[in-house]
């Protein structure tokens, strides 16, 4: 079994002044699912090579043990470093697609023209598609083989507009996940923030917010050993 991880290349907020990227716990947990189960892992990005990884994601992280792990793992921290470019992936030899979030991929994921074919290749060849968070946005403007939107009328989740609120970025963000999905037709479902929220539509998998990485994570493994 294998996976495809697609992880942002955008390291600032628009011209906030903020600094953005890979929000590093809806990676590393889902990771290390993936990892400890024998399942491998490539990772892309748009641009290839090293990503940014969010900072505020790392303050949040660094006393936990999944963070202490990932300190200790120098050949995931290779990777991570030498990303391959997005352009030079295909669906072919993967099972499922996977996308971790931070605010990173609103800029550049939702708009990347091989990312789009990506999930259309993985969707139209009965794969699976997972998206944590924020990286919902990658399914905005993807399209069915019959012109319709990928996500009209799919139930869902991804980053709630109250959560952007509780962040303060609603006003920094070019768009607000949640209404953009609602506005696509996408059946929208939310916890309350913070709280691990994981809806499943057929092979489409999504999660909330950090939180909910790991649960995803699971999730998807369990479809693939279906």
């Amino acid at each position: 079994m294998s996976i495809l991880i697609v992880l942002t290349s955008n390291d600032k907020m628009g011209d906030s002044g903020k600094a953005t990227g890979v929000w590093l716990e809806e990676f590393l947990a889902p990771y290390y699912v993936f990892n400890d189960r024998g399942i491998s892992v490539e990772l892309a990005s748009p641009k290839g090579g090293a990503v940014p990884i969010d900072p505020a994601s790392v303050a949040a992280l660094e006393e936990s043990a999944l963070y202490k792990r990932y300190k200790n793992d120098t050949k995931l921290q290779q990777l991570l470093q030498n990303t391959v470019v997005l352009k030079k992936t295909f669906a072919t030899g993967h099972d499922a697609i996977f996308y971790p979030g931070g605010h990173g991929p609103l800029w550049d994921l939702r708009y990347d023209e091989h990312s789009k074919k990506l999930i259309q290749d993985f969707w139209n060849n009965d794969k699976i598609v997972a998206a944590v968070c924020h990286a919902g946005c990658v399914l905005l403007d993807v399209i069915n083989q019959d012109g319709t939107a990928l996500v009209k009328d799919k139930k869902l989740t991804g980053f709630s507009n109250e959560e952007e609120i509780a962040v303060a970025c609603e006003s920094i963000v070019p768009y607000l996940l949640e209404t953009e999905l609602i506005n696509k037709g996408a059946q929208f479902s939310k916890a309350g923030n913070w709280e691990a929220h994981v809806v499943i539509d057929g092979r489409l998998i999504t999660g909330q917010n950090p939180a909910s990485s790991e649960k995803v994570a699971l999730a998807l493994v369990k479809m693939l050993k279906r």
